[in-house]
């Protein structure tokens, strides 16, 4: 549904955007992530025609964005990071506003704003001014606006931004619904919204992309190696000893995880499951294996690793030079 293709925007000497290429496929959330000045923003922007790239192509919906902007439009929904509202109009007059821009048909333009302001969970300001609203109100009227013409695609920059956590949850829900119907680009700073909203994540760093993969995948291969989180109730016993005597573990030490007595963690070879093994040691020395389970980096680790580790591959950040992927992550 949408494909970037060796895209590139530079700005005189500087690049915003170095030479990056993806897939979304129809019906699909994608988690679009990088820290502040990352380019994600101006990816989004190029994505909807909202700006030109210098290099690439950029393809929504079988359109080429550049050689058929008015079309590719038609069938993308735009949440940009500040709502284009309009201050003086009421919510209702706004989003009516842009469903006849947007070319819905009159016959369906009242009911479609009706539904479109319940979905958003904002009917209940449907006659007050856009301007004298919350800012999370109008994120959600934002929202709103995106959606009217029933999309194939949403682009969505910050769509939780000023909401609190009933609004984000609600939004979030709203979000998941859409997967299926609509092929959307999520770009977030909070990071457990996208591991609980996204089927897959890129992560964009100094203009380039660094990580693509399902959030499961990414926070379980980059650690490098397989980490087991094991507590055991040894009687007054080092199980760490004979835990090493395993084959295939590489390090046995105690865990970060506070408040577990007898609480290890034991580094396994990347591919080796001794969960059998593990038990079986265990066990065989009569002591109570109380919890055994693989331990995964949080997606912020994952987003910590990876931008950290292509800032220190690439001292001068933000040159037009290629970097190799961060080890361990599926790339496209």
């Amino acid at each position: 549904m949408i494909e970037v293709q060796h895209l590139s925007k530079r700005y005189g000497r500087v690049t915003a955007v170095d030479d990056i290429s993806f897939r979304v496929e129809r019906g699909e959330i994608l988690g679009f992530l990088g820290p502040n000045g990352a380019g994600k923003t101006t990816t989004m922007r190029i994505l909807t025609g909202y700006m030109p790239a210098t290099e690439g192509r950029a393809m929504v919906a079988g359109l080429d964005i550049f050689d058929k902007p008015i079309e590719a439009k038609r069938r993308i929904g735009y949440l940009p990071e500040t709502p284009p509202l309009y201050p003086d109009m009421t919510v209702r007059e706004y989003v009516d506003f842009v469903a006849r821009i947007k070319g819905v048909p009159s016959k369906e333009r009242r009911e479609r704003v009706t539904t479109t302001l319940k979905r958003t969970h904002v009917a209940d300001m449907a006659d007050r001014q856009c301007g004298k609203l919350s800012k999370g109100y109008k994120q959600r009227v934002g929202l709103a606006q995106a959606l009217i013409h029933n999309p194939d695609v949403l682009i969505l920059d910050e769509p939780t931004a000023g909401l609190d956590p009933k609004q984000i949850i609600e939004t979030r829900d709203l979000i998941r619904s859409l997967a299926g119907d609509h092929t959307i680009v999520l770009s977030t700073h909070i990071l457990p919204e996208v591991a609980q909203t996204c089927q897959r994540v890129v992560i964009i760093n100094n203009g380039r992309v660094v990580a693509v993969d399902t959030p499961d995948n990414l926070t379980a291969r980059l650690r490098g190696a397989e980490t087991m989180f094991v507590q055991v109730d040894a009687g007054g016993a080092d199980p760490a000893a004979a835990l090493m005597q395993i084959p295939g573990v590489i390090r046995v030490a105690a865990s970060d995880e506070r408040g577990f007595v007898g609480a290890l963690e034991v580094e396994t070879e990347r591919g080796a499951d001794i969960r059998r093994e593990i038990a079986q040691t265990i066990v065989n020395r009569g002591w109570g294996l109380l919890e055994l389970r693989p331990m995964r980096m949080s997606l912020e680790e994952v987003f910590l690793q990876v931008t950290t580790e292509e800032r220190q591959e690439d001292p001068a950040a933000g040159s037009s030079e290629s970097a190799e992927p961060a080890a361990g992550v599926v790339h496209e």
